[in-house]
């Protein structure tokens, strides 16, 4: 009987993975893990997604034993793990779903290198993306470099169905495997912020039984408000399902087909669906930009702006990282990122504007945080989104767009309510005066328990100032084109 050894990736799931499927389909299949700190250098997973790497790999260990067979934890290389194993198990192939991070292509070459030359079969498979990088071009054949017409044009090319979980038979192996406690990838009393995580586990469930579960919870009624509600951080009208796609607990075809599905039954929220849809696409279109231009987590997109005069004050990016800049809708973002692993879509776009425009704090700075800090830190979206909002990525147009922070929180939380969540210490302002407390009368702060400079900051930035500072450093980047 053939053996294959199905290395499992980010794509810690058993249904719709085309690797697996096609594992079982050819015999027995010894599923493996492999934590390779090395592989990705910089961009090795941050704090918060190792949190969550700890506990997917529980639910997906605990899946496989439910069916009858083990997942084999190892930490170190993934070459010479590969070898070690293929040798004592005398596989004879290794399956693997394809991945896109900028380091991953050469990580699979290596692979296929290694084991080509050992006459083991090496075969990748999709199972990641809606339409793998290529496969969706302009008419002349060339790549999309707006997101628009990318969309437009992915929507017009047929998504597959979703494959069911197939009969495995697994590998019994006497191959060790390391305990996944011994890893240490959940913070502990010794870490440098000991309560990081602390309740966590009852916010979010990692695992593919908990990506399931909030896909249906939103499609089953959220959804319907997901086109104005999105950009409302005081309301749950998002999916979450980030980090649930990051791991690939679920995969976005599954996410398509549950949503063509729920536009069957509920035609009424067909356009709203789309809008949700279109994120997906979002994530599409990163992955597509990335496999362009690899150097997307490290260097502009644009050229021209290598030449952006950059202030990067350590002092003003230290208070954004804190929540402490004095702009409440900034401050409820960066605080409800510490505290959850998460932040609002809107606010987050907030966030990276006020840092990179207000404070300009170069957006690597900003994107290496958000790496640390959010479960799904994924490295297209991550490093795409850091760069359209500064202006020196793709489709950011205009690229000079200063988001102001007052107004977009008096526009998107206008009652006040996901501020005073998360900057309670400002529960008690009249919602006139939430965005801007400074602007209140001493009487108004006072009774409201507010001393700014003392419990709450005074702003580190004058708004119009930094606007102002923000279009001059532009000037240098029209120069430049």
């Amino acid at each position: 009987m053939s053996t294959t050894i199905l290395l499992f990736r980010q794509d810690l799931r058993l249904h719709d993975h085309p690797a697996l499927t096609a594992a079982a389909q050819r015999g027995d299949v010894l599923p493996v893990f492999i934590y390779d700190e090395q592989v990705a250098g910089e961009w090795g997973f941050g704090g918060a997604s190792q949190w969550w790497l700890h506990e997917s790999l529980t639910s997906l260990s605990a899946s496989i034993e439910s069916l009858g067979g083990h997942l084999l934890l190892r930490r170190g290389s993934t070459v010479e793990t590969l070898i070690e194993l293929q040798a004592s198990t005398q596989a004879d192939a290794i399956y693997f779903s394809r991945q896109y991070q900028p380091w991953s292509a050469g990580l699979e070459a290596s692979i296929n290198a290694e084991f080509t030359e050992r006459n083991v079969e090496v075969k990748r498979y999709p199972g990641t993306l809606l339409h793998e990088p290529g496969s969706v071009l302009t008419g002349s054949g060339t790549s999309f470099k707006v997101f628009t017409p990318f969309w437009r044009a992915a929507n017009k090319l047929t998504v597959a169905m979703p494959v069911s979980l197939p009969d495995v038979s697994w590998v019994v192996t006497a191959a060790s495997t390391d305990a996944l406690v011994d890893w240490q990838l959940q913070p502990s009393a010794q870490d440098h912020m000991p309560d990081w995580a602390d309740g966590w586990s009852a916010l979010w469930k990692p695992g593919e039984d908990g990506a399931k579960e909030a896909l249906d919870a939103f499609l089953e009624a959220p959804v319907a408000h997901y086109s104005e509600g999105r950009d409302l951080p005081a309301k749950r009208y998002t999916s979450r399902l980030s980090p649930h796609l990051k791991f690939g607990e679920i995969s976005p075809r599954q996410v398509w087909a549950a949503a063509q599905q729920r536009k069957l039954s509920a035609p009424q929220w067909s356009s709203a669906i789309d809008k949700f849809l279109a994120e997906i696409g979002w994530r599409e279109f990163c992955y597509q930009l990335i496999d362009l231009f690899d150097e997307m987590p490290n260097t502009p997109f644009k050229d021209q702006f290598a030449a952006f005069p950059w202030d990067n004050s350590e002092a003003q990016l230290k208070a954004w990282q804190k929540g402490q800049t004095g702009y409440p809708i900034v401050d409820a973002g960066m605080r409800e990122l510490w505290q959850t692993g998460f932040m609002h879509n809107r606010v987050r776009m907030i966030v990276a504007s006020f840092l990179t425009k207000h404070l300009l704090v170069h957006w690597v700075e900003g994107e290496r945080w958000f790496w640390d800090c959010l479960l799904d830190a994924d490295i297209a979206s991550n490093a795409c989104s850091w760069q359209w909002v500064a202006g020196s990525g793709a489709d950011a147009a205009p690229y000079f767009r200063i988001f102001n922070p007052i107004a977009q929180g008096q526009k998107f939380d206008p009652e006040g309510d996901y501020v005073r969540r998360w900057c309670p210490e400002l529960a008690e302002l009249p919602k006139k005066f939430i965005h801007a407390p400074w602007e209140a009368p001493a009487l108004t702060l006072a009774s409201a328990g507010v001393e700014l400079g003392t419990n709450y900051p005074t702003p580190i930035v004058d708004h119009k100032t930094a606007r102002q500072g923000a279009l001059d450093a532009y000037e240098v980047i029209k120069k430049a084109s």
